[in-house]
């Protein structure tokens, strides 16, 4: 009988504990507040950190004249919105770090080819670089004189929950001579755990 009234409880104990997300996301449990901001999207409309709030968002560094990793992300974060929108209130964020090239045109001719549902935001570094370093990502720029430069940057991406707060970085795997990438089918698995986990 003791047995019995052990198994029980090992089961009740184990169904109570919450799910974790896998090696690639890095979730806080404690989620960060962020600092204000001010950007603009590709309508040259001003966004402050008020447009987060009531929506998770997903946030993606990047640059139109990114080469691979910025279409391959976005195209893999379009997937994810595809399979969350129906059931959770989100968007897709593309902070361009690149304000030098990306004007408020380039920006909507290069996220409407994804999703135009999607904000491509910017502004100058002054703004940029706060932001970027209380999401928990990073991006430098090469200071050449020639307009065919690379910025390097972040290739994972955060997730706000809709206080506006840093709630997790979804990272990108790195597999040797592969360019590195989200798994967006990983994302749309941790997102759920997130989310299950959130409370207003």
């Amino acid at each position: 009988m003791r047995g019995w009234w052990a198994a029980l409880l090992m089961l009740l104990v184990s169904c109570s504990e919450p799910n974790e997300v896998s090696e690639h996301t890095l979730h806080y449990k404690q989620a960060k507040a962020l600092s204000s901001f001010e950007l603009y999207d590709q309508n040259n409309d001003l966004v402050t950190e008020q447009a987060l709030l009531g929506q998770w968002t997903l946030v993606f560094l990047g640059y139109t004249h990114c080469p691979d990793i910025c279409p391959m992300t976005l195209a893999r974060l379009t997937n994810v919105y595809e399979q969350l929108r129906d059931v959770y209130p989100i968007n897709v964020w593309f902070v361009s770090v690149d304000p030098k090239r990306d004007d408020a045109q380039k920006r909507k001719a290069y996220i409407n080819y994804f999703n135009d549902h999607f904000k491509a935001l910017s502004n100058d570094h002054a703004q940029l670089f706060p932001l970027v370093r209380n999401l928990g990502l990073i991006y430098a720029i090469n200071n050449s004189d020639s307009n065919d430069y690379y910025v390097d940057h972040s290739a994972s991406v955060a997730l706000i929950n809709p206080k506006g707060e840093l709630s997790a970085i979804f990272k990108a795997q790195f597999l040797p001579n592969e360019v590195p990438l989200i798994n967006s089918e990983l994302i749309v698995e941790d997102f759920k755990i997130v989310a299950s986990q959130y409370t207003e």
